[in-house]
């Protein structure tokens, strides 16, 4: 009988930690490495190579492969995302600035609020409007989306937000945008708020959508690199995501929805901590999760 092998992988700022786990004995195998920053997945393809050959685990007995990583946590703490634009119905150019106006101190007059991740230059409107039930209240402008995003282009973006209001209820002028900018800039990152977090309350679904789009063509490239460089190791087993809120995700659907994984480190230390608690004979445990 074949053994069949689930490998995990996280990927902080210092360490890159690879465990080994086979299901049949209930064994684990660990390897630390010193994380590659310029290119995070140099670092993950040499402890795999070090971690199988130590144990003397064939690529293709790797049946599961499981990441987890504070890289794009990092990237949107740290501001190091891409250069991103936002297209929004006429009027709610500055909502991101808007946001609910609650304060976390109510009494300070001068507190200082976070620059929006997006600059206001690279707000664009476009004319468009639907209701809350999802009726058209004022149909797509074509004309005004096709500016809008040449005119975003020209100045440098490389990922665009497209959050129309009430989008959750309707999507099809978002579709219809996004249809129309994949055309005209096939190279361009698209994130629609209709997809990232189709929900009521605009500021909390643009918001999100933005910081989707922030970090969007780190997580492309970063993970297209990861998934041919596993593969090119003769490791042919799928690649999944952890999820903030501790699920997991395939790595097609991490790269549409990046944004999702802005917990994924710190969210399966948890659950590891969890699920091994449980399995103990401990009444009581501390888990104790450091970065840097």
């Amino acid at each position: 009988m074949n053994a069949h092998y689930a490998l995990a992988i996280d990927i902080g700022g210092t360490f890159t930690d690879l465990v080994l786990h086979d299901p049949a004995t209930g064994r684990f195998a660990a390897h630390k490495e010193l994380t590659t920053p310029q290119a995070p997945e140099l670092g993950v393809l040499a402890g795999i190579r070090q971690l199988l050959g130590r144990e003397g685990v064939s690529p293709s007995a790797i049946t599961r492969v499981v990441h987890a990583t504070t890289l794009l946590t990092n990237a949107l703490i740290e501001r190091r995302g891409a250069a991103t634009g936002l297209l929004t119905t006429a009027g709610f150019r500055d909502i991101l600035e808007i946001g609910h106006e609650r304060k976390y101190e109510i009494y300070d007059l001068f507190l200082p609020l976070p620059a929006p991740l997006v600059r206001r230059a690279h707000r664009l409107e476009a004319e468009e409007r639907i209701g809350p039930q999802g009726q058209v209240e004022i149909a797509l402008d074509e004309a005004s989306v096709i500016a809008a995003a040449d005119r975003l282009v020209e100045m440098g973006i490389a990922s665009l937000a497209i959050g129309f209001l009430h989008a959750y209820a309707n999507p099809a002028h978002e579709q219809r945008a996004a249809a129309l900018i994949g055309a005209r800039h096939p190279d361009l990152h698209l994130s629609l708020s209709s997809e990232v977090s189709p929900q009521i309350r605009e500021y909390d679904r643009l918001s999100t959508t933005v910081a989707n789009a922030y970090v969007k063509p780190l997580a492309v490239t970063y993970l297209d690199r990861l998934a041919r460089d596993i593969a090119a190791l003769g490791i042919a087993a799928p690649l999944f995501l952890m999820l903030s809120n501790g699920g997991l995700t395939h790595v097609d659907e991490a790269k549409r929805v990046p944004v999702r994984l802005l917990e994924s480190g710190p969210a399966a230390g948890a659950l590891a901590a969890a699920v091994l608690g449980g399995r103990s004979s401990a009444r009581d445990m501390l888990a104790f999760d450091m970065g840097g």
